[in-house]
This record gives structure tokens, sequence and C-alpha cells, in this order.
């Protein structure tokens, strides 16, 4: 296949500011015959995606409070009171990335032709140098330039946000192929698939809030837009086991680094992790609040990890809800309005958390809590540990 710059790869992405609401902090949901209390009602960063400027009858969509779950895989974990699963710094979880490569694993066709110079082949080798750019989609934005700025500035070299060519010598390095094939498998096909209800007492209705497509499944799978998969793949059945796709080889990436602390940039709408000497391990791109819900400035530290959290909602924590909302949970899935993962911090009823919109990661708003991709939200559980410091600034 021939592929083009990437700057025509995709229409561009319509830019849409959402506002969410923070208002209750996740507890840890059931798995299997594990039941873990819910914690009471307390804030936590609803992930709608409304207008800022919408009224309140549209800024229901996606509104709440807080989430629960309790992980099954989470070594020297314990249960505080509040019914939170509590990491063991000394035991950390392994980080969860895109499934490794096959050994020896060659690039798809369409590598070939991918331009030496495209912002695809951009986004993908910084995605690999944990510099993320967020969901890989081709397309320049605002969360590419501060992407190959953190990688500058990590590496010595001059600050633009530009892709001199000072940057992709830096950037090619890393030689492993940009898109391999990828073959899918019943397990890619395993669902529920469903639509996800606009509005949270609908949500509350369902048993799981899961993927909506095996689409979504599989760009969340290699940190993908699903409409970059579609590009990559016209003629592909997506919804037939033994399909070969051609796919962004985020797998090639090493671990994320263990950091000693966590910064947010309020400003730069970043999450930096950061060495005993406050080098710049790996940045990603975040949502970090709103005017009227601003990023809680200050020095904090990771409090509990959940995985797929159930969220509690609260209509009277809630802005702009609807009449006749009541109190609910709202079942995990990768379409809860907090995503996959919640990192609690020490400051009451925020956190860090995925999402199911990655495409819209700082480019909209939330209510203070600090909202990454369901992926890289669940790699950074698996390296950070309690009471590591997270420090939030301007």
């Amino acid at each position: 296949m021939t592929l083009r710059p990437a700057t025509t790869l995709l229409p561009a992405l319509t830019l849409a500011a959402a506002l969410s609401a923070c208002t209750q902090s996740p507890a840890p949901a059931t798995v299997e015959t594990v039941e873990v209390p819910a914690p009471a009602a307390e804030p936590v960063d609803a992930n709608v995606d409304t207008p800022i400027s919408a009224t309140a009858e549209s800024a229901d969509a996606r509104t709440s409070s807080g989430p629960s779950e309790t992980p099954a895989t989470l070594p020297a974990a314990t249960i505080d009171a509040d019914g939170f699963t509590i990491m063991d710094a000394s035991a950390p979880q392994g980080d969860v990335q895109a499934p490794q490569a096959e050994e020896g694993v060659v690039a798809a066709a369409g590598d070939a032709d991918l331009a030496a110079d495209s912002l695809l082949r951009a986004h993908v080798l910084l995605e690999r140098a944990h510099f993320s750019p967020g969901e890989i989609d081709g397309e320049t934005g605002s969360n590419t330039r501060r992407a190959i700025s953190g990688f500058q500035k990590a590496n010595g070299l001059t600050d633009s946000g530009e892709l001199d060519a000072a940057t992709w010598e830096a950037l090619n390095r890393d030689s492993a192929p940009i898109l391999i094939d990828y073959t899918i498998t019943e397990d890619d096909l395993e669902g529920p698939f469903a639509p996800t209800p606009a509005r949270t007492m609908d949500m509350a209705e369902r048993d799981a809030l899961p993927y909506e497509s095996v689409e979504e499944k599989l760009g969340e799978k290699f940190h993908a837009s699903p409409t970059l998969l579609a590009t990559l793949n016209p003629d592909a059945d997506f919804k037939t086991a033994g399909t070969r796709i051609t796919v962004p080889n985020v797998a090639a990436a090493k671990r994320m680094p263990r950091p000693t602390s966590i910064r947010v940039s309020k400003s730069r709408s970043v999450l930096e992790l950061l060495d005993a000497e406050d080098k710049v391990l790996g940045q990603y791109p975040v949502t970090t609040g709103s005017a009227q819900f601003p990023l809680p400035i200050g020095e904090w530290k990771v409090t509990n990890v959940a995985r797929d959290p159930v969220w509690h909602f609260d209509p009277s924590l809630i802005a702009n809800t609807r009449a006749g909302d009541r109190k609910a949970e709202i079942p995990p899935g990768p379409n809860n309005p907090v995503g996959s993962t919640w990192i609690g911090i020490s400051k009451p009823h925020y956190g860090i958390h995925g999402t199911p919109n990655p495409r819209n990661i700082a480019k909209s708003a939330s209510n203070g809590c600090i909202r990454m991709t369901n992926w890289a939200a669940a790699a950074l559980a698996g390296v950070v540990g309690r009471d590591m410091a997270v420090s939030l600034v301007d």
C-alpha cells in the first residue's frame, strides 16, 4: 500500500471543548467473588464531553460522582477503610501497554512507503519514546507540538516544537518498524460491544460499559484512532478473526519508565515522569481542569489505584444534572466516564484517570482531575507507588 504524508492521511480533527464533573472518588470494582465496600459519596472527575458553554439541559451526558474497583492482580496490595485498593510501592503492578510483538516481527507492507518525515511516523516514534502525542492519528495539533517539545528538551535539543533534522535524527535511533501487520483474533472480537448511553441514568441501567465496536477496542490496543486504522486498512474486514491489518507498532516500546515523582502542568496540559534529579523521563498529554474547577495546585501523593472502576454518581455533588437524576452506580468498562483506571491522590476527591474519549485529551475541560488516555493511565498505574509525590503546577 502507498501511504501519503500524515498531514493528508486524515481529515482535520474538530477540537470540541468539553466539561466534566470531579465530584467523587473511585473505590475499587468487584473482581470475581471479591466484594469491596463502596466509599462514601465524594467527588471524582466525571469524564463528560460537553461543550463548556453548554446548557444544563445538554450538559448531563456524562456527569457524575465516583468509581470503585478491586484489581485482580495487585501484588502486596491492601484494602483501606474506604474500600480503595492500596498499592505497595515495593511491589508495583506490571505496566499495561500494547501486547508485545512476536519475535522476528517485520514491517507491514505499507511501512516502506511511509514518508520519512510523516507525522504518523513521528507519532509512533514519540509514543515509543514515552513522549506521547496522545491518540495516534497522523494529524498535527497542540498535543503533537507538546510531545515534540518535551522530547527535544529531554534530549538536549533546541526546543522548537518542530520536527527539524536534529529531532528526526534522535527519533530515528529507534529503528523498529513503524507499522506492522496484525492478525485479528477471536479474543479481539469477543464482546459484548454496545453503544454507550449519553445519559448517566441510562448508563446506570447497564451491567457494563464495554467498547462500542471492535474498531474501538483495537484502537485502544494500538493507541490509535479508529479512523486511522480504517485509513490504513480500507478493505479490511474488522469483524472476522484471521483478518490481517496494518497497525502502529507501539509494542516495540520499552515499558513506561518508573518515575520517582510525577508533575502535572496546567499551562502545558502535560503529565511528566521525573527521576530523582527531576529529569523528565516521559511526558503524556492530559486534561487538567476548567475555569470553574481548576487543577488543585500543590504538592500531593499517590494514595490508591483502581482498575475497571465503578463510578458512584451523586447528582447533589454535580453541576448541570437533570431533574430526576438520582444516586447511582455507573458500571465499569472502558467507556465508563472515568475510563478503565483511577489513580487517587491525597487531595480529597481528586485523581488521575482514563477516558472513553481519547481524542479529546488536552482539548476539553474537567473539574480539576487529571484525565489521560485509557492506555496511558493503565501504564502509569503500573509504575507508580503509594506516597509517590505528585506536583500539580501552573
